[in-house]
């Protein structure tokens, strides 16, 4: 048999206090305790942000082009066979060779095209899917993504664990995972450091390329009645 010595003893080490501690409010008789958690993000190799496939936009653009052209390809046709223009082709035509650039109607209807090239030039160099956070690559030909509401699931699932902890709710954006707990018994101060430690676990376990900041908040529960 051996003995298991120095840094190879699987005997578990007293957690150290933090030096500084966040400050600690007291509203109403409610505690709270609050930090933005002792956790340094760490990037990874990333593909970048995945791009949606804007799909109903591309479609709509289509049908509505569709409709358009079809209508003028009718009419010409139609002028050429010898029969005489469509009505409203003939009032579109009057009205843009008898109305000012000034005129209100005019500058209502090149303001919507405006808009709506703008918000077309956006769809096309956004990525969108933003609900989507990317994960490290570990192959050259596989991508991973994590959907941001799993990941705030998993997070949730791990504060709940923390001794101290009623409940907790978390919010998961791209850059900062927000989490939001209740505890009925233990010091605040002790209960955010264990959730600080956990959740930073939790977080680098997701494995992110770009994973976010932790912020922690604290609180007692309200009174009833």
């Amino acid at each position: 048999m051996s003995e298991s010595q120095g840094s190879e003893s699987t005997q578990r080490l007293p957690v150290l206090e933090k030096a500084e501690k966040a400050e600690k409010a007291d509203e109403g008789g409610l505690g709270q305790s609050a930090s933005a958690a002792d956790y340094e993000p760490v990037g990874g190799e990333s593909g970048g942000r995945f791009w949606s496939a804007r799909r109903i936009p591309a479609a709509l653009v289509a049908v509505l082009l569709l409709l358009v052209a079809g209508a003028f390809l009718y009419d010409i046709a139609a002028v050429r066979a010898d029969r005489p223009a469509m009505a409203w082709r003939r009032e579109l035509a009057a009205q843009l060779a008898e109305r000012p650039l000034d005129d209100i109607w005019v500058l209502v209807g090149a303001g919507v095209a405006a808009a709506l090239g703008l918000w077309l030039i956006l769809l096309a160099a956004t990525p969108g899917l933003r609900a989507v956070l990317t994960m490290r690559r570990t192959h050259p030909d596989v991508r991973a993504g994590l959907h941001r509401d799993a990941a705030a699931l998993v997070l949730r699932d791990r504060a709940m664990e923390v001794s101290g902890v009623q409940s907790a709710r978390v919010r998961m954006r791209r850059s900062r995972a927000d989490v939001r707990a209740v505890s009925h018994f233990r010091e605040l101060d002790d209960v955010r450091a264990d959730l600080d430690d956990t959740l930073a676990e939790a977080i680098k376990g997701l494995g992110l390329s770009r994973p976010p900041a932790l912020s922690v908040h604290v609180r007692r529960p309200g009174r009833k009645g």
